[in-house]
């Protein structure tokens, strides 16, 4: 069986735990940062779990992660 290719869109978003759970970025820290609490940015900063119903779709593309 030939090697599964890795989608290389989705390496560069998303981390597989060890646990294997998939992780994410929080959007909206980019630009237009000014008019954002400082709170809010600190919330930005931290990784976050994806749902449970994306996450299957994700590791599909992810075949080695």
């Amino acid at each position: 069986m030939a090697k599964l290719k890795t989608h290389r869109g989705a390496a560069k978003r998303f981390k597989v735990t060890g646990t294997g759970k998939v992780t994410r970025s929080k959007a909206n820290k980019s630009h237009i940062l000014t008019g954002k609490p400082a709170k809010r940015m600190r919330k930005l900063r931290k990784r976050t779990t994806v749902r449970d119903v994306d996450q299957k779709n994700i590791k599909r593309l992810l075949p080695y992660g």
